[in-house]
């Protein structure tokens, strides 16, 4: 079966493509406007972009539902202040992170609606979330429009993990993270943790 992406609407590739692209990373995003009102929204179309300089980019799209055609809130706060964090959430956050992924006026402040503390031991002067296990800060390098979305690369100025969670050297127990990754319609938690080839004297390179 084949099927021409171009030719279908933009939800139905939409749904073929984040059915195929997964687990995907959230990046939970916390930026302040021009008058330092928080704003906090997950975007799972993320991913690391370079290594040297440390860099991170998360692909947002327009606004949908009541705020159909809008530009969304965190986009409009890293165009204006170029300062913004990415939170990396574990399973247990997943409660809090999808209540901040309603529709939600520009005036509301989703750590308050979901109950989280805005941390400000910051150098970008944007809060993180403080029960997030890591957190990067960044500084925008740039925005590339594609399509109806908007690419954003940013460069890591600072980075925030907690202890727990960090194991020598530079290095995360991923198994007490225990990522929460981005499905299609839904949401999977990331337990089981191997290397390959899983057994000695198994397939490897085509060769037994």
């Amino acid at each position: 079966m084949q099927i021409d992406l171009r030719t279908l609407e933009t939800k139905d590739a939409y749904k073929l493509m984040t059915g195929a692209v997964v687990p995907r990373p959230i990046a939970w995003v916390s930026t302040i406007d021009t008058d330092g009102n928080r704003n906090l929204a997950p975007f799972s179309f993320f991913t690391v972009a370079s290594r040297k300089p440390p860099m991170l980019c998360i692909s947002i799209g327009p606004g949908v539902g009541e705020r159909k055609g809008t530009v969304k809130d965190t986009l409009r706060n890293i165009r204006d202040t170029s300062k913004y964090v990415i939170n990396i959430l574990g399973a247990d956050l997943g409660e809090a992170m999808h209540e901040t992924s309603l529709n939600h006026a520009p005036e509301v402040d989703e750590f308050e609606m979901a109950g989280l503390t805005g941390v400000l031991d910051t150098v970008t002067g944007v809060p993180r979330v403080g029960e997030a296990p890591i957190s990067f800060e960044l500084e925008l390098d740039r925005i590339i429009d594609l399509g109806s979305d908007h690419l954003i690369l940013g460069k890591v100025v600072n980075y925030h993990i907690q202890e727990e969670y960090y194991v020598e050297p530079y290095k995360v127990d991923l198994d007490r993270l225990n990522p929460l990754g981005r499905l299609a319609g839904g949401y999977a938690e990331m337990k089981e943790f191997y290397k390959l080839p899983k057994v000695k004297g198994g397939v490897l390179n085509g060769k037994s």
